[in-house]
């Protein structure tokens, strides 16, 4: 036998031992995977809302003077009746002494009046004196009661500018800047002094399509406010850790939009959420639900929609799946995997389907 026929014998013998002993590929590629897990999850929607105070009150002066002090610091949280401005007093008061002096006049006529008349009605008794003077003292007795009474009022009203000269805030809440210093003219044509805004609650308000609304009537067979909390997400992701719930439910839908609106009343101690602010209003249900969750890790994305690499049998199975929300860094899986069933989360890069594997427990599972 030649050298050339030994060589291809001896490799021949070779590929035949090796193919005798076990083979590392039919161990199957490495892979981790989780086990779907079937958890208690609660319906949630989210929506964009907008924060509102509930109370929101624009400053003015009520009467005409120059402002002698502003009595707070901008920005700061001022309580109800807290003085806020103070509009110069001297002619105010000196209004209100001179309807006292008025109101002491009237008094003075009224009991003047009264004599006379009560006079006049004894002479006609006598027949000493003319029925027609009579009813004269009459007439002007009435008349010095309602002088009188103009003459109250008119203390009345004094006094009431004279309280106007003390500006004070009608709510509690947090005030804005000043559009006017110590030392100008103000009046009711001055416009707006300040703003205060309460700080809790807060409302917030969001606008829910049509079809959202009658789905939750449909399923719910009405919609249970009692059964819905309300959390709040800001622009940055944080979520607000105080939880509200609906109060308000609009009683016309919008005919520009096709929506209606909601608003929440949600706790504000802190003081963290601000009139005006745009946030995030997710909608959740207090009565969790079983669902399977799964790691959005798994899920891969293709023009036919989302699917997971399952483990079957020791080989690689696409599972085509539907979500139905995201729990943190998990998934709600609505349809296409089972509870139980071992997903790919990890090893994905020589993976295809019916590809023997080698199912390693993934060090990250399902969380939360």
């Amino acid at each position: 036998m030649s050298r050339s026929a030994l060589a291809r014998a001896a490799a021949a013998l070779l590929l035949g031992l090796v193919a005798a002993s076990p083979v590392r590929a039919q161990e199957g590629i490495p892979v981790g995977v989780v086990a779907a897990e079937l958890k208690p999850i609660s319906d949630a929607k989210e929506f964009v809302g907008r924060v509102e105070a509930p109370e929101k009150v624009e400053i003015r002066a009520r009467v005409k003077g120059m402002l002698e002090a502003v009595l707070f610091t901008e920005g700061e949280t001022v309580k109800e009746g807290q003085p806020l401005y103070r509009i110069e007093k001297p002619l105010f008061a000196a209004d209100v002494q001179q309807a006292e002096g008025e109101l002491e006049r009237a008094k003075s006529a009224l009991s003047l009046a009264k004599i006379q008349r009560e006079r006049a009605e004894e002479l006609v008794a006598r027949n000493a004196g003319t029925v027609v003077a009579r009813d004269q003292a009459v007439a002007a007795e009435e008349s010095a009661k309602g002088a009188l009474l103009s003459a109250e009022a008119a203390l009345s009203t004094a006094r009431i500018n004279l309280g106007y000269t003390d500006i004070v805030s009608p709510i509690a809440g947090r005030i804005g800047r000043t559009a006017v210093t110590r030392g100008h003219i103000v009046g009711p044509e001055s416009g707006v002094l300040a703003t205060v805004v309460s700080q809790n609650p807060m409302y917030v308000t969001f606008p829910i399509s049509q079809r959202d609304y009658l789905q939750a009537q449909k399923e719910e067979g009405k919609v249970d406010l009692s059964n819905v909390e309300v959390r709040i997400k800001f622009a940055d992701g944080t979520v607000f850790g105080e939880v509200g719930r609906i109060n308000f439910v609009d009683v016309s839908v919008s005919r520009s939009t096709d929506t209606v609106i909601l608003r929440a009343d949600v706790p504000n101690p802190a003081g963290k959420l601000v009139d005006g602010q745009l946030v995030r209003v997710e909608l959740t249900g207090r009565t969790p639900e079983e669902r399977i969750v799964i790691p959005q890790a798994a899920l891969i994305a293709d023009q036919a929609g989302l699917y997971v690499f399952a483990v079957e049998d020791g080989k690689a199975v696409v599972r085509r799946v539907k979500v139905g929300g995201n729990q943190g860094a998990n998934v709600v899986v609505t349809e296409g995997v089972k509870a139980g069933e071992p997903v790919i989360i990890s090893g994905f890069e020589s993976l295809r389907p019916g590809v023997a594997v080698r199912a390693v427990p993934a060090t990250t599972g399902v969380k939360g």
